[in-house]
């Protein structure tokens, strides 16, 4: 059974919708879908990579590529084939920041993605997975046993899971929250590789935080989470050493920022 679609985050709907040509009429329009001209304006104008595409839609990258294809195919048709192309429809939810993008942190999505209007949470879903151990944001998201798993709907969580590893290791635990179907994660020390692994992935990440797994879900929901994004664990590699004496908001030294 196919997976359901996940809702595509946009930065904001085009100020142009349909383009065509001068001296033609009445040819049936080419019909692009927002979240395809999305990833034309992020990669071939605002220069963005693949994996910077990915997490700003908070999509995978092998769906960025497939998007892109499908947008540059349609753009083809329209101009070879002298019909309209119009830009509508497709599952996307739609910053409710103006251009520039990032200008307004309050309000941008990508900054703050659950902030607390309506026009952002309506229609969200979020899987949302956090480190887990007795209760509490394990610390080493490498050496991870479990995360708590929330069902989040219209920014409300409608059902939670602890949900063992089973051994997944550095290397695999990417893989494997994506086999759960999650599309965010909040964790505390986690290296450069897993960082790049899960971003690869699509999921969006929020690093830095620790307390309590529930308290943290709500803050999310409510915009008030305490994270640190740029916090790098330089020790969570595959094959070093047990972190027992790490701790929070540092890992006993060996975090860093970039």
């Amino acid at each position: 059974m196919a997976r359901p679609q996940k809702c595509r985050m946009i930065c904001s709907k085009p100020k142009a919708a349909c383009f065509e040509p001068k001296d033609i009429r009445g040819e049936e329009p080419v019909i692009m879908g927002y979240d395809e001209y999305e990833t034309v304006r992020l990669l071939d104008f605002e220069r963005f990579s693949q994996e910077q595409c990915a997490a700003r839609m908070r999509v995978s990258r092998p769906t960025v590529t497939r998007m892109y294809d499908s947008a540059r195919r349609k753009m083809a048709e329209a101009l070879v084939s002298a019909r309209p192309l119009l830009i509508e429809g497709g599952d996307v939810l739609v910053c409710p920041a103006k251009r520039p993008e990032c200008g307004d942190a309050l309000h941008c999505c990508h900054q703050n993605p659950l902030n607390t209007t309506n026009q952002a949470k309506e229609g969200l879903e979020m899987k949302l997975a956090i480190t887990y151990q007795e209760g509490m944001i394990f610390q080493h998201f490498g050496h991870s046993e479990a995360f708590k798993i929330y069902d989040i709907a219209n920014g409300q969580v409608t059902g939670s899971q602890v949900v063992p590893t089973n051994g997944s290791g550095h290397g695999a635990l990417a893989g494997f929250l994506t086999s759960q179907g999650v599309d965010t994660l909040i964790c505390g020390g986690i290296g450069g590789g897993a960082k790049a692994a899960l971003a690869e992935a699509g999921i969006r990440l929020y690093c830095g935080a620790s307390g309590s797994a529930d308290e943290a879900a709500r803050a999310l929901l409510n915009g008030t989470l305490v994270y640190n994004a740029d916090i790098v664990c330089s020790h969570h590699h595959e094959h070093e050493e047990s972190h027992d004496n790490c701790h929070t908001g540092g890992c006993g030294g060996s975090c860093h920022h970039e």
